[in-house]
């Protein structure tokens, strides 16, 4: 009898010792959930923040593809460019920034830096429109119908968004740090991506239907206030839009040019970087206290876009010059 007591007593430490075990483990477990969501949360918080200039572009470049379409298929079409840039994202680009990640990770930063080229040109591009005298007259052949119109758009605006996407993953997977694992990663750009695609095409769909709002409250609000804010809507979506286009050329200049000073630092070729934070140091030596900070990081991205200016330019004389020499006759 009193064996069987000592085994049951065997047992039953062998139990306790077992759900000690366990409890351990469920333990270690959460603690390890709890850590991994909080990398994830960090990281993407990081990479999101190093994209925002990127976000920005192309929350002002989506606007002008709805030009000139029906107001009924705002909506729509802005869904449909928001699928394809999920698409572009998640599909493709995902995958590869993994790829690119394990098997050459020396070629993030040349490719980053093609991508900020790229960004230069295309913000270049946009103030050269700007200030040409015809520049605002330009537009599509009106030949076309609604629908081919519709199609023509869209597919424009998720090919301009690969890019931008491109970009945004690229920054996102420079911003981790190198020795995190394959899983984590995946996750926080995946993250990043869904994140930053809702934020940029909410906005979107909120932005072009303020004016509608603004219709409706000019026409049917019941308060005079409400009716005078409405024709306020109304009145200042151009200018809203102009200013979102402008901010958005600069955002486009300054991430690119960025971009190009980083990855030349990061390459070896540190003196444009140095130059620029020196001159900004100088600049914002002139002022005290907070407003220093404040001062240097604006002039940092001045100078930042300022550099990107030069190089939108040289690219774009280049192709001019290299499209010239191709339609030459013989």
């Amino acid at each position: 009898m009193s064996g069987l007591l000592a085994l049951l007593d065997d047992v039953a430490a062998i139990a306790k010792a077992a759900a000690a075990s366990v409890d351990d483990i469920a333990a270690g477990a959460a603690r390890a959930a709890a850590a991994s969501v909080d990398d994830v949360a960090a990281g993407a918080a990081k990479a999101g923040v190093k994209a925002a200039g990127v976000v920005i572009d192309d929350a002002a470049v989506t606007p002008a593809y709805l030009g000139g379409l029906p107001a009924a298929r705002e909506l729509p079409i802005v869904a449909r460019i928001a699928a394809g840039s999920l698409r572009n994202k998640l599909v493709v680009l995902l995958p590869a920034a993994l790829l690119l990640s394990l098997v050459a990770p020396s070629a993030i930063a040349p490719i980053l830096m093609a991508g900020g080229l790229y960004l230069c040109f295309e913000g270049a591009e946009k103030l050269l429109h700007h200030l040409s005298p015809d520049g605002a007259g330009a537009g599509e052949a009106p030949a076309l119908s609604a629908a081919h119109l519709e199609e023509t758009r869209v597919r424009g605006a998720i090919k301009t968004d690969f890019v931008l996407s491109a970009e945004i993953m690229t920054i996102a997977l420079a911003s981790l740090p190198p020795d995190q694992g394959l899983g984590l990663r995946a996750v926080v750009l995946a993250v990043v991506a869904v994140a930053l695609t809702a934020l940029v095409y909410g906005g979107v769909a909120a932005l072009v239907k303020v004016d509608d709002v603004g219709l409706h409250l000019a026409r049917r609000a019941r308060t005079a206030a409400l009716r005078l804010v409405g024709r306020g809507l109304v009145r200042g979506m151009p200018a809203l839009l102009a200013l979102l286009s402008a901010v958005g050329t600069a955002a486009m200049l300054w991430v690119g040019g960025g971009i190009l000073v980083h990855g030349a630092d990061e390459l070896g070729w540190a003196t444009p970087a140095r130059l620029v934070h020196d001159a900004a140091r100088a600049l914002a030596g002139v002022l005290p206290g907070s407003f220093a900070g404040v001062v240097e990081w604006a002039a940092g991205a001045a100078l930042a876009a300022a550099l990107g200016v030069v190089a939108g330019m040289v690219v774009a004389a280049a192709l001019a010059l290299a499209e010239g020499l191709r339609a030459r006759p013989g």
